[in-house]
């Protein structure tokens, strides 16, 4: 790469710090942008610097949001008694997509790792405990990963809950539609049998 002048290597290497680029990609990436007209090379530059500037977390459930509530937490035809627990706002992303959920959601910032040393007070619990009022909250969904993180995670969360007033539900997990039993891994088909259900 030492035949790229100085500018190239720099933005290579800035682009090849991003989840899922390569050097080779990076490399790509860079020299497109050099050679795209000065106004979409602008753009894009303004709209890394706008995302950072103004995109914060929402008060509410600690969504993305460029607002100080995000779009759900202020959409009136949302469920507010109803919310969904996700570890960041990708798993969230991936629920809306789905069209399947009418609530409002409470982003954990991440999961319970003693490992990593993330307890209970390096993700956003004590928000959710507190949001968790039996007298405007009917059900929360726990939806965290079904890693071990993200099980100790839903079972702490529950052991702290149990005790209100507040159904508190568990996303199913197991076979998926349309799998195949030998391509499933055995925690998964563990959690199938687990939660079999009658026809």
């Amino acid at each position: 790469m030492n035949h790229y002048p100085e500018a190239i290597i720099k933005l290579i290497n800035s682009l090849s710090t991003l989840p899922g680029i390569g050097k080779k990609t990076a490399e790509r990436l860079a020299l497109h942008i050099l050679h795209a007209p000065d106004h979409e090379a602008a753009a894009l530059a303004g709209d890394i610097i706008e995302l950072k500037s103004s995109v914060r977390l929402c008060s509410s459930c600690f969504a993305l949001s460029d607002q100080p509530q995000c779009r759900i937490c202020t959409d009136p035809t949302r469920d507010p008694s109803l919310i969904c627990v996700v570890e960041n706002p990708k798993d969230m992303a991936s629920i809306e997509k789905a069209h399947v959920f009418s609530g409002t959601y409470h982003v954990l910032g991440g999961a319970l790792s003693p490992i990593d040393g993330i307890g209970p007070d390096d993700i956003r619990l004590a928000e959710l405990f507190n949001r968790a009022d039996p007298k405007r909250v009917k059900e929360i969904i726990l939806a965290t990963k079904t890693d071990v993180e993200g099980e100790a995670t839903a079972a702490y969360i529950l052991d702290r809950l149990k005790s209100r007033d507040i159904t508190i539900t568990r996303i199913a997990s197991g076979v998926p539609m349309g799998g195949d039993l030998q391509y499933v891994d055995p925690l998964t088909l563990q959690k199938a049998m687990e939660k079999r259900y009658g026809l």
